[in-house]
């Protein structure tokens, strides 16, 4: 994978890891609904991370779908933490 593309990577995880743990503070005493979503969302930035750990530090570059797949994931990650923070504030 080329530096580039695990830099991009690398730098969305901890974007949606830094916004996770900001939005989790926020609705320590929020609705319960928000709770859930934000656990769930969690479940899925665990997994999506566990998923790019092995490829982190692959020399080869790897296929366009597994690019693919890791943004998909990512950004539905991100778009229901926007969701979240809206339905908080």
């Amino acid at each position: 994978m080329p530096v580039s593309a695990r830099r991009l990577i690398s730098n969305m995880l901890d974007d949606l890891k830094e916004e996770r743990d900001e939005l989790a503070l926020q609705i320590h005493l929020g609705k319960q609904d928000a709770k859930s979503e934000l656990n769930r969302l969690g479940q899925k930035l665990d997994e999506l991370d566990q998923r790019y750990q092995p490829l982190k530090n692959a020399v080869e570059e790897t296929g366009g779908d597994v690019w693919d797949a890791l943004q998909l994931v990512g950004d539905e990650v991100k778009d229901g933490f926007h969701r979240i923070r809206k339905s908080i504030t």
